[in-house]
């Protein structure tokens, strides 16, 4: 059987811990800051874990990560 290929797109957007949880950038910072709260872009600061039914997702993604 021929190899299974990564989407390009996951393996630049997403990591895997050890204990294998999804992280990935918070979403809603790209523009239009001067709308949002300060608590809003305080929390939103580095990564996040992905939902359980997200993950589940994004392991397809990336067959081959451990």
């Amino acid at each position: 059987m021929p190899k299974m290929k990564t989407k390009s797109s996951a393996k630049k957007r997403f990591k895997t811990t050890g204990t294998g949880k999804v992280m990935a950038a918070q979403a809603g910072k790209r523009h239009g800051m001067i709308k949002r709260t300060n608590k809003f872009i305080r929390n939103a600061r580095g990564t996040q874990v992905l939902s359980e039914p997200d993950q589940k997702i994004v392991k397809s993604y990336m067959p081959y990560d451990r």
